[in-house]
């Protein structure tokens, strides 16, 4: 199973009156989204399931891939690595599952699958990482596939 994390583009800061969901993607963010998107496009696959956080940075992110998603809240801002792990149906998905979220959900998510511990590790804004998981030998094994950041495309 293919398990790509990307974490929202830049996005403005809180406003006062405004709500953490609400936050919208700065002139900034909608770049590293399109090139993020772009490099995605050409390589996932046609089947990939998008599931977004219902944050209108996530959706934004998202909306760049011009692909059907789906808005779950179960991966908002204080989403657990457990709900994450449940809304992928990681590692039993027959599909490539592409989840657009928050951090440090992500990076908790990605600790935990290559390390076994939950760790604090940082996931840069609109940056994808690519998790695959294979069986060798009987065992199962997860493979880092990639690490993409927007500033590098």
């Amino acid at each position: 199973m293919d398990l790509i994390l990307w974490r929202h583009a830049e996005a403005e800061l809180l406003r006062e009156g405004s709500t953490d969901l609400a936050r919208c993607l700065t002139a900034k963010g909608e770049r590293q989204a399109q090139r993020m998107a772009q490099w995605l496009n050409h390589r996932l696959a046609a089947t990939t399931r998008v599931l977004v956080s219902p944050a209108e940075r996530t959706r934004a992110t998202a909306a760049a891939l011009g692909r059907e998603m789906r808005i779950l809240p179960a991966l908002s801002p204080d989403a657990s690595v457990q709900d994450l792990l449940t809304a992928a149906r990681w590692p039993r998905s027959t599909e490539p599952v592409l989840l657009v979220g928050h951090q440090p959900s992500l990076g908790l998510l990605a600790s935990l699958l290559m390390t076994q511990t939950e760790q604090p590790w940082a996931i840069k804004k609109g940056a994808v990482w690519w998790l695959r998981t294979r069986q060798r030998e009987g065992v199962s094994e997860v493979i880092l596939q990639a690490v993409q950041g927007p500033d590098c495309l």
